[in-house]
């Protein structure tokens, strides 16, 4: 191991992303073993995440991924990246979480998002609309009172087995997710998604706006991105190209794919927005060989701080991809 970095606590959130030409199936089964390695290399938590309608994504119902992956594991916290509020009731989310922390003590986190499905019929669908993210805070409100016993939306209502179980809430935010956070003394779980400047801004204003709560006494700060680790900085860029490449896509196609092989990506023939947004999507984030990737993440949270680091990274080859987090965790020492 190397000591090239302090030691931060790093954890993984896997978005079960599909592969071209294989069924999505195959990525739920590669979340549970990546959780299962995750584990043996010491990370903290191991989340997954909500998507609907999306070709490229297999994780359609996190808390039941999560249950998946539980059971699969021994140590590690299990939870969501997140479980989006808007779309679902908070008292369904109460007892789905509940049945987790039940059949699981002490491992199970709970991080809630304020996204709404992208599309208009994927909001039809769930019974929302592009406003059901401006009721967050209430919503929030009702569910963490299902299992304090605080509620006041529906004072006749309990949630089984959720009320009285200790849970941790986390909220994902980019912007105003983080005053929510703030308001209602809970962690907060942000990335650079908006460029770093807005989010080292949103970091300190949750830090100035934080109330101490019952969940938790002084603010705490997950910082979420990608972070490629090869044996040289050219094959860690590599590992960049086939997210990049379906993000590029999504925005100028409006679909997001399944990931294609790198070698595919780096053939194709991209339109001048395409090839655009492909090189936009290649920016911002830590690429390179353990010793080089330690020291930009090091240097990363002591820019914002964070307490702890979620690392977010997909590409196509899986066996790459799994050696990346293994020579992460090698680097950085996480505790």
């Amino acid at each position: 191991m190397t000591t090239a970095a302090p030691a931060i606590r790093l954890s993984v959130l896997d978005r079960s992303r599909t592969r071209r030409g294989e069924e999505p199936a195959r990525a739920l089964r590669d979340t549970v073993a990546f959780a299962r390695h995750a584990e043996r290399l010491g990370y903290h938590r191991f989340w997954v995440s909500e998507h609907h309608g999306v070709p490229g994504v297999a994780g359609s119902a996190p808390t039941v991924l999560a249950a998946a992956v539980a059971s699969a594991t021994d140590r590690i916290r299990v939870g969501t990246g997140g479980v989006m509020l808007p779309n679902h009731q908070p008292l369904v989310v109460a007892e789905q979480f509940g049945v987790l922390a039940a059949l699981f003590p002490g491992r199970i986190d709970m991080g809630l998002g304020r996204s709404v499905a992208f599309t208009d019929g994927v909001r039809r669908a769930l019974g929302r609309d592009k406003d059901a993210a401006d009721r967050f805070g209430e919503q929030l409100a009702e569910l963490l009172g299902y299992f304090d016993g605080s509620g006041r939306t529906h004072r006749d209502v309990h949630a089984r087995p959720a009320e009285g179980l200790d849970v941790p809430a986390f909220v994902l935010a980019t912007g105003a997710g983080a005053d929510i956070a703030a308001e209602a003394g809970l962690p907060l779980v942000i990335g650079a998604v908006r460029g770093e400047d807005r989010m080292l801004a949103a970091i300190d204003r949750y830090r100035a706006r934080f109330r101490p709560s019952a969940r938790a006494a002084r603010p705490y700060v997950v910082v979420s991105g990608t972070v490629a680790v090869a044996g040289t900085a050219e094959e860690a860029e590599r590992l960049l190209v086939a997210e990049a490449w379906a993000s590029a896509h999504a925005r100028t196609h409006g679909e997001f794919p399944p990931l294609a092989p790198a070698e595919e990506v780096l053939g194709r023939e991209m339109g001048p927005r395409e090839r655009a947004a492909y090189q936009q999507s290649l920016r911002g984030h830590i690429a390179g060989t353990p010793p080089q990737a330690a020291a930009e993440l090091a240097a990363l949270v002591a820019r914002t701080g964070a307490d702890e680091f979620l690392v977010t990274t997909s590409t196509y080859d899986r066996a790459a991809l799994f050696d990346s987090y293994r020579l992460l965790a090698e680097a950085v020492r996480p505790r």
